[in-house]
């Protein structure tokens, strides 16, 4: 049997249970520009790759403030990410103005993620091709959770979506523990230093048009950095990166003067 008999459809089961047009939507969020997010025990931060579509254009942003307490990442299509932003908005602005209170985050993704989900059992629409990271604070602490197309959703304390991602996540992975007792500007830092991983191999130098972070804790609101409160952090990572190719350098040209 030829897989292209079972994607015609996203309710059309194949003989091995898959929904192969639920696994294209998340091959969309692989294919979109990466997203990392990592949390402390009192901040969460988003950090995002932009992409200009060309040298002419805008970059595209890809954080988006949900609520005064909470904020979302997208990787894949912006333009599906946009409708989810605005679902989100729109629930905890209902829940402000029925409880008169901050909706907490738990609730909010499993709200978006029955969403995406109930797109999976309908032919007459298709499944989001976007992934989310979610973060927020509330009387819980800081929260990091991410969506998928299927409806899935997981609480992590460092992670990253969209393409070469794997960089990042082997950066998260080496120092994710240290992030619990750390402050807002160190947890930041870190972020940037593991998306310079992911554009390490393309020789892209990281700048304040292609870099997004949103920040939010304790005693702290939603805030996106501007230009100048994320400047020092990518003059950081790339002062660091230009130490190490000269440390680099310096090892190969000692290990030819040996050889000679």
């Amino acid at each position: 049997m030829y897989r292209s008999q079972y994607d015609s459809d996203v309710t059309l089961w194949s003989p091995q249970g898959r929904l192969h047009q639920v696994e294209y939507a998340c091959e969309a969020v692989k294919q979109g520009s990466v997203v990392l997010g990592l949390k402390s025990s009192t901040h969460a931060v988003l950090v995002g790759l932009r992409r200009s579509p060309s040298d002419l254009a805008h970059h595209q942003e890809k954080l988006f403030k949900i609520d005064a307490h909470c904020a979302i990442g997208v990787s894949g299509l912006t333009s599906d990410g946009r409708r989810l932003c605005k679902y989100m908005r729109s629930e905890t602005l209902n829940y402000r103005y029925v409880y008169n209170a901050s909706m907490p985050v738990s609730r909010m993704v499993l709200d978006v993620a029955d969403k995406c989900q109930g797109q999976t059992q309908t032919s007459q629409g298709r499944p989001f091709g976007v992934g989310l990271l979610v973060i927020g604070y509330d009387t819980n602490g800081a929260h990091l959770y991410e969506t998928d197309p299927a409806g899935n959703y997981f609480e992590y304390l460092a992670y990253s979506i969209g393409a070469r991602n794997q960089a990042a996540k082997t950066y998260l992975e080496k120092k994710y523990d240290t992030f619990t007792d750390i402050g807002q500007d160190e947890l930041i830092q870190h972020g940037v230093n593991a998306l310079k991983e992911t554009v390490r191999t393309r020789d892209l130098t990281l700048t304040t048009d292609n870099t997004s972070v949103i920040v939010v804790g304790k005693n702290c609101n939603v805030q996106h950095l501007n230009d100048e409160q994320l400047q020092p952090f990518i003059d950081q990572v790339e002062a660091d990166n230009d130490a190490a190719d000269e440390a680099e350098n310096e090892q190969k040209d000692g290990a030819m003067d040996v050889d000679q």
